[in-house]
């Protein structure tokens, strides 16, 4: 038995298999809905069931809360329905433009840019095409078949050789042990994508602000690659806070494209400088940062992608303090394994 489910007010229209999610059916059937981990942690996929019955999976409470569920939301990423429904979100038109592919790669460098960081690049099968929007994100899958997202920071190109990703150790974690320890060039991986919602929305003329946390300048980085190739005029202001000095891994290439770019703008913040590391430059909370030298966001776009954490106060305060519209902040937080099986 399927059900059909309708997307207002887009007014599109697919069907879903009996078990099968709403954002799993939608991508099958290439309708562009937002979403980010698709594991019930993110609250990316957030949406409004106008008409309907679904039942949810798995889930996080700070993705969707008990309260925001009797409000009629779901997270289309774990709800299955039970009957036709009716869903109001919005569209992404390009998030199924590209196919969904399992490709070998073979990893052709490792680079340890910080204490914690490794930049890993994979090179793609010859002679194949990989396409993707600059900002989504590709999963890794492991040799026991669990799966690890990354972003890619590399630009999309219709006939790329290779991709970057970049990778914060996570002490005890099954596949960054791996990375930072026995892993070495030339090994083979399995990866499958692209996935997520997050990339420029290209048809707008505003101002944007490209906030980063850690390893989350990783999908900035592809953008600002991206928009560099198209020719791009729309001023953007790229933040990007993390806790000393030592951790701006890319802090000089950025320096670089600010000077290159008349239109890109660079702010590194640290949270935690030590007196040592003779920082000038800001400190304290980069929400804050962005807050205190645009107070006004009502006419910017926004792409934040890092900590939840940072994430959450970004979005929570630009909207409430700035006046930014709330359906102009796009957003990837990063999820840990740890993060997904949280309360």
């Amino acid at each position: 038995m399927s059900f059909r489910v309708t997307v207002v007010p887009a007014d599109r229209s697919f069907e879903v298999e009996r078990d099968e999610t709403l954002l799993a059916a939608a991508l099958r059937q290439s309708i562009g809905l937002p979403y980010g981990c698709r594991d019930g942690a993110c609250g990316s996929c957030k949406s409004r069931l106008v008409q309907g019955r679904v039942v949810h999976g798995a889930h996080q409470h700070k993705a969707l809360s008990e309260a925001e569920e009797a409000q009629g939301l779901i997270l289309t990423c774990c709800a299955v329905p039970q009957s036709d429904c009716v869903v109001e979100s919005r569209q992404v038109v390009a998030a199924g433009q590209f196919a969904l592919q399992k490709l070998p790669v073979r990893v052709t460098a490792l680079d340890r840019v910080a204490p914690d960081v490794m930049i890993m690049t994979l090179q793609l099968p010859a002679n194949h095409a990989f396409r993707y929007h600059a900002g989504q994100y590709i999963e890794l899958i492991l040799r026991d078949g669990a799966r690890r997202s990354y972003s890619m920071a590399t630009a999309t190109k219709l006939a790329n050789t290779s991709i970057e990703l970049h990778l914060r150790h996570m002490p005890g974690g099954k596949f960054t042990d791996q990375v930072f320890g026995a892993m070495k060039v030339k090994d083979i991986l399995r990866i499958e994508g692209p996935f997520g919602s997050f990339f420029v929305r290209e048809e707008s003329a505003k101002p944007m602000v490209l906030l980063a946390s850690g390893t989350g300048l990783a999908p900035l980085k592809a953008i600002v690659e991206h928009l560099r190739a198209k020719g791009n005029e729309r001023p953007a202001t790229l933040y990007w806070g993390c806790r000393r000095r030592a951790d701006l891994y890319l802090d000089g290439w950025l320096r670089e494209r600010a000077a290159e770019l008349p239109w890109l703008s660079y702010v590194p913040v640290l949270s935690e400088p030590t007196p040592d590391e003779g920082w000038a430059g800001r400190t304290g909370l980069v929400h804050a940062a962005v807050m205190a030298d645009l107070p006004d966001l009502s006419g910017h776009q926004v792409y934040a992608c890092g900590a939840p954490v940072m994430v959450d106060a970004a979005q929570r305060d630009f909207v409430a303090c700035c006046g930014l519209l709330a359906e102009e902040f796009y957003a990837d937080a990063f999820v840990s394994e740890a993060d997904k099986h949280g309360p």
